[in-house]
């Protein structure tokens, strides 16, 4: 039986005592069938990660007492994930596996073609939060606020910034993003792609680069997936496998 991982915003240190959220208590107790003394893990990217016991919990409440460190803070990837709104069950998958691939943003974003035009941020960052629990990593992505697509783009703060255009005849993710150095970001437009002007515009901006993932259409979901496979491998932190 696995230890549970659980993340905790608060300063971990041995010896203290820290109380979890409602969720996790939930999921604690009526899930996993876990009980006060059982072993747990709980960690952030500030401290690191720490054995831990649960030492109280009900319903709705839960305390951890923490032990010993198991593994100390480390630096992770500036990988940004731009990804227009799609339908729930299609952006609570890319959530998940975007965490799963070490992303530190998500940011929804509003398109001329999106077909949903509200983003539900809270279940969103609930599901980071459980993805980031499950695969080891030490920090939980921040879900941003959904933006206009031309919001997000006057917003973005440097690095560069690569755009999923199968249609126009771009080059390859794996050339593009060749010398390129964290941050970097990936842009998934909607089911239907992005509309040309909307295109037109996105590909204007000097720290964009318009690239493709090989000669079949793929799904919103599958490029954003994919895309950032690509960008982990030839950019990020994969390189340390």
């Amino acid at each position: 039986m696995s230890t549970p991982r659980l993340f905790l915003d608060a300063p971990l240190s041995e010896g203290a005592e820290l109380p979890g959220t409602p969720a996790q208590a939930h999921h604690l107790g009526t899930v996993l069938r876990r009980g006060p003394g059982d072993a747990v893990a709980v960690f952030n990217p500030r401290d690191g990660e720490f054995a831990a016991r649960i030492a109280a919990l009900r319903k709705d409440r839960c305390a951890f007492a923490v032990e010993g460190r198991l593994r100390d803070a480390a630096p992770e990837p500036d990988l940004r994930l731009l990804v227009a709104a799609i339908k729930r069950d299609a952006l609570d998958w890319v959530v998940e596996k975007a965490t799963e691939l070490g992303v530190s943003v998500i940011q929804p974003v509003l398109t001329r073609r999106s077909i949903v035009d509200r983003v539900n941020t809270d279940r969103l960052a609930a599901i980071a939060r459980g993805a980031a629990e499950q695969c080891e990593r030490l920090s939980v992505p921040r879900v941003a606020a959904a933006l206009p697509l031309h919001a997000a783009l006057d917003a973005w703060d440097g690095g560069s910034l690569f755009v999923a255009a199968e249609r126009r005849g771009a080059m390859p993710l794996r050339h593009a993003v060749a010398g390129a150095r964290l941050p970097v970001g990936w842009l998934v437009g909607p089911e239907g792609g992005f509309e040309t002007r909307e295109l037109d515009d996105v590909v204007s901006r000097p720290f964009v680069t318009a690239a493709a993932l090989g000669p079949r259409i793929l799904r919103a979901e599958t490029a954003a997936v994919a895309g950032l496979a690509v960008l982990q491998a030839l950019a990020g932190d994969w390189d340390g496998i």
